[in-house]
């Protein structure tokens, strides 16, 4: 299976895998408003051996079976000052 990245023009390190050719009438109508208009950044061969950096191909696999996409959102700013105080 082929996978289609696609990056979001409205938010930082916010990317979509889909299946290619990818097919958005699929996603909420709330996720396509929010992300906008997809940038195509690259396509490739799921296989087992490919490594990927936030989760394995198998995830990756059951996201585009179901529902059909995976959004990749960076992680939440870490709160320093929670973390100064816990000291």
């Amino acid at each position: 299976m082929l996978c289609a990245v696609f990056r979001s023009p409205k938010r930082a390190d916010t990317y979509l895998y889909m299946a290619h050719p990818a097919d958005f009438s699929i996603l909420p109508e709330v996720l396509a408003t929010s992300f906008g208009r997809p940038i195509p950044v690259m396509t490739f061969a799921l296989t087992p051996e490919r490594k990927l950096a936030q989760l394995s191909v198998a995830e990756l696999q059951e996201h585009l079976d179901d529902p059909g996409f995976y959004l990749q959102i960076p992680p939440p700013p870490e709160n320093l000052l929670k973390k100064e105080l816990a000291k």
